[in-house]
């Protein structure tokens, strides 16, 4: 049932060793077979993996890609489908109230369509904000999903990391590998040249700190250096997305816990959002060793190969028609401006990097952006008294519910649900 390669002994996933996160992976995109490498491996549905990826990468040679420098809207696949959902997916609205008390601070709101919003008025480098205008602003973030503080100049590393601390749990909680060019330990240096900043980073939709019982609550975004020729970043909103589920979708889905790939922590697939109450999606597309699925009173399975494929694609598919280019109105791809620093609620939004991001500085234009993480405010557990981090006995048991084909991939990025797309965290 589980092996690791190529000793082939068997490991409970508390221990695995802990992963480099947020650093470029030996290798940026997945080979074919690759299911069968490293790792924790559930055998039963996987020995077709690489006839598996071979299918896709034949499918993958028909599609024509992006011109350098050019964005395009993002793809939806055909395979994949749903019935209406049964309400309109929504971005909630500024609430006027939380507007009126930050107007009475001299902090004025704009909303930005078809979700997120900027805000004029208040200098990241200055003194803390009163309590009642940073509750206002969390409570944005969470119903808009980010908050864009435009015209702030460059930061340096330890004001990104005092204006980082004015959210969630109120204090850093780093990772991250650090680049010798980074400020700070705490600032996550990303950039087109490896020379300056680590490059390749977050190409497919995440929610960052996935690996962690305490799922990070708040990302912050700082440009230090806007590239000539685009270098977004796309956010999807998590709740607008359930709203765009069938109703059907949504009860299976409400059983559904992922299996971090690298520390076998759970999460659930969906759950209330801690501050705004709504009911929201959740998944690593990159890093998801196996998905569980509540059957019965204190009973789970694992989900199949064909199964994993079929959520992963359907995931990445609902977050990508929430663009406007794809007639969706709860994602955007995000053109950052000078003096950009932008922070997200990391429970309510999931984000990727566009693929002009990482194109070659010499073509695009340098890009460089510091990223910032916040502690959580309170742990992201997985529910039906599950415990936070899956154990062997879970597994096994969930295995054997699964007659044997079951899947789990451990390590790195776990299951390689494309093996055409780029995956590297």
């Amino acid at each position: 049932f589980l092996s690791t390669a190529p000793q082939g002994q068997v490991l409970p996933p508390a221990e695995l060793s802990t992963p480099a996160v947020d650093v470029p992976a030996p290798a940026a995109s997945a080979p074919a077979g690759a299911n069968s490498g490293t790792g924790l491996l559930c055998i039963g549905a996987i020995a077709s993996a690489g006839a598996m990826a071979r299918r896709a990468a034949a499918g993958s040679r028909k599609k024509a890609g992006a011109s350098k420098g050019q964005l395009r809207a993002e793809p939806v696949s055909k395979a994949v489908s749903w019935d209406p959902a049964p309400q309109e997916p929504t971005v909630s609205s500024l609430d006027p109230a939380r507007v009126a008390l930050l107007k009475g601070h001299g902090v004025t709101l704009k909303a930005i369509e078809p979700m997120g919003a900027k805000v004029a008025g208040l200098d990241l480098k200055g003194p803390e904000p009163p309590a009642a205008v940073l509750e206002a602003l969390q409570a944005e973030m969470a119903a808009r999903g980010f908050l864009v503080f435009s015209g702030q100049g460059v930061l340096s590393g330890d004001e990104q990391c005092k204006a980082s601390e004015l959210w969630g749990g109120r204090e850093m909680h780093s990772t991250h590998g650090v680049h010798p060019k980074a400020p700070n330990r705490h600032i996550f240096r990303l950039s087109n040249d490896p020379a300056v900043g680590i490059n390749g980073v977050g190409p497919q939709w995440h929610n960052d700190g996935s690996f962690e019982v305490g799922v990070f609550s708040h990302v912050g975004y700082h440009i230090i250096r806007v590239p000539e020729n685009n270098g977004d970043t796309l956010f999807a909103h998590q709740g607008g997305a359930f709203d765009a589920l069938p109703r059907a979708t949504q009860e299976f889905w409400s059983r559904l816990v992922s299996v971090n790939a690298s520390s076998g922590v759970l999460h659930p697939m969906v759950h209330e959002h801690p501050i705004s109450g709504r009911r929201s999606v959740y998944l690593h597309l990159g890093m998801t060793g196996g998905v569980l699925e509540k059957i019965g009173e204190d009973q789970f399975r694992l989900l199949g190969e064909d199964e994993l494929q079929k959520l992963f694609h359907s995931y990445n598919d609902l977050l990508n028609s929430g663009l406007p280019d794809n007639g969706g109105n709860y994602a955007i791809s995000y053109q950052y401006q000078e003096g950009d620093c932008i922070f997200i609620d990391n429970l309510a939004l999931a984000h990727k990097a566009s693929p002009q991001a990482h194109f070659d500085a010499k073509e695009q234009g340098l890009r460089i952006l510091h990223r910032t993480t916040v502690k959580a405010m309170k742990p992201f557990l997985p529910g039906f008294n599950l415990p936070s981090t899956a154990t062997q006995e879970l597994l096994m048991d969930a295995q054997e519910t699964s007659k044997g084909k079951g899947v789990f991939v451990a390590g790195g990025l776990g299951f390689r649900w494309d093996s055409t797309i780029r995956m590297q965290n």
